[in-house]
């Protein structure tokens, strides 16, 4: 009964199960320890870091800010922003130390989703691509050797991608540069009107912390 159970299990696989058991047994693991396919998996590597460090990061800035008036009421802001970095949709609540309104709602200052979104749009794009070429390598070898075609493509494809590569971490790093501006502490007390009068002493809050960020520009360096 056990032989019978055992020699069905082939059998029931799908189809789909199949071509991904075939892939995998065609797969020629120590073409990794090359440097076309250890160049390869570092390319895959860095684009995971950067799309990822970038595109995931959430941060948080603020301030206090205690009115003259009444001394032991002192408000704490605090603001969380994040990817696409579009600073001037992220709204707080600034206190007001007078009798008629208690808060105004502000907004950061500055849009930066442009350079980040091109980031992260060309990091995908090249995990993707990276991911293909390796399989491509390391299951179909022989073409890849025998066909000038491919190598050849190859090349010019990873030479496109070097140069967006360069535009898009020198856009992003000083779209980072200005996101680090936007939301210091400092930043936020100069914009709001109630720290410029004498009702109210302003001081810095939270300071967000940019290691993730400044991670995603690392890796294309």
């Amino acid at each position: 009964m056990s032989s019978t159970e055992s020699s069905s299990h082939p059998a029931d696989k799908s189809p789909r199960r199949q071509q991904v058991d075939q892939l995998l047994v065609g797969l020629r693991w120590r073409r990794l320890e090359e440097p076309l396919g250890f160049i390869k998996v570092l390319q895959w590597l860095f684009a995971v870091f950067a799309f990822g460090c970038c595109g995931s990061y959430s941060g948080e800035t603020g301030a206090t800010v205690r009115c003259n008036n009444e001394p032991k009421d002192v408000s704490s802001i605090i603001v969380l922003f994040g990817y696409p970095f579009r600073l001037n949709r992220v709204q707080y609540e600034m206190p007001l130390c007078d009798d008629e309104s208690t808060s105004k709602t502000m907004n950061l200052i500055g849009d930066f989703s442009a350079p980040a979104e091109f980031f992260v749009t060309l990091g995908i794009f090249s995990f993707f691509y990276t991911m293909a070429a390796l399989v491509f390598y390391l299951r179909f070898h022989s073409l890849y050797t025998e066909n000038r075609r491919f190598p050849l493509v190859d090349f010019c494809v990873t030479i496109s991608f070097t140069f967006f590569w360069l535009v898009a971490a020198a856009a992003w790093g000083k779209g980072l540069t200005d996101v680090k501006g936007a939301t210091q502490p400092s930043s936020l007390t100069a914009a709001m009107s109630v720290c410029h009068g004498d009702e109210a002493v302003c001081s810095a809050g939270a300071t967000p912390s940019m290691g993730l960020a400044n991670l995603s520009v690392a890796c294309c360096l």
